[in-house]
């Protein structure tokens, strides 16, 4: 699976949970705040992998 499709199933996973949390069941956020750290890594792999290409695309000019 790539990035983006990892990120875009990490936000939907936790709007279900932070909807669940909004009606206030507690273990849903402690959830939401998981998938939060995921998507905050994949982000960070997301940015490191664009910024390669970019790098990868001016060396080869």
């Amino acid at each position: 699976m790539n990035l983006l499709e990892s990120l875009k199933q990490n936000v939907a996973a936790f709007e279900r949970e932070y909807e669940k949390f909004e009606r206030g069941n507690k273990s849903a956020g402690t959830r939401a705040r998981k998938i939060l750290q995921d998507i905050k890594r994949t982000c960070q792999d997301l940015r490191v992998s664009i910024q390669g290409s970019k790098k990868e695309d001016s060396e080869s000019v």
